[in-house]
């Protein structure tokens, strides 16, 4: 990583045979495409979090993922992952395979609850760190992205946000694009505080949003 660029920048080559060689054969390429993988390693790596709060564990791919990412790349990183309680009906509750991938790693902690409030007890818990990663992968309608992502900027101001499920359609192809909007419309209010990178070329979509002070070198 050059430590004195002016951007947002990794090392393609190494963050490539990574995420080719090692996180694929663990986790697939589905919900996670390569471009979001690709992704969410590099704000990881770029970032250099203390702590990543996460909801919408399901299997545990995505902190399977930040958990591969530390250690390959020699970062300590406390990880937690929420999802809903188990008496929860929901669509895509995962039942007894609930962070199947992440079991038994000691740098990875799983909670059941509303994600935002797990998240902000966490925070409140730990006082104010370094650095935080906060990613944002649960209930997917527009009301639920806007009250989460709403509730890290006021409550979290030094957090770094990745949020999943992002890609924009126009509203006729049918897409859920209700993260997209809440995004829109919470960076409207807070237009220069934060830069934003996205994978824009299709489905589901990923956008990180992350803060100039927070990054290395910047």
């Amino acid at each position: 990583m050059n430590i004195d660029c002016d951007e947002f920048e990794v090392n393609n080559w190494i963050v490539s045979e990574f995420v080719a060689n090692t996180l694929v054969p663990i986790v697939g390429v589905h919900p996670f495409p390569l471009n979001e993988l690709f992704l969410m390693v590099s704000a990881v790596c770029r970032l250099k979090p203390n702590f990543i709060v996460e909801w919408g564990t399901h299997l545990g791919k995505s902190a399977r993922i930040f958990y591969e990412t530390s250690k390959r790349f020699g970062l300590d990183i406390a990880i937690h992952s929420v999802d809903l309680p188990d008496d929860t009906a929901h669509q895509e509750h995962p039942g007894l395979q609930r962070g199947v991938l992440v079991k038994g790693l000691h740098e990875v902690t799983l909670h059941q609850g509303d994600g935002l409030t797990v998240c902000l007890e966490i925070h409140n818990r730990i006082g104010k760190p370094n650095s935080m990663l906060v990613f944002i992968d649960g209930d997917h309608t527009h009301a639920s992205v806007k009250r989460e992502l709403t509730g890290v900027m006021a409550h979290m101001p030094d957090a770094n946000i990745l949020l999943h499920d992002t890609f924009y359609q126009s509203e006729k192809s049918g897409y859920n694009v209700g993260p997209y909007t809440a995004i829109a419309e919470a960076m409207a209010v807070a237009p220069n505080r934060y830069r934003r990178l996205s994978t824009d070329t299709g489905l589901p979509g990923m956008t990180l949003l992350y803060q100039l002070t927070t990054v290395p070198g910047l």
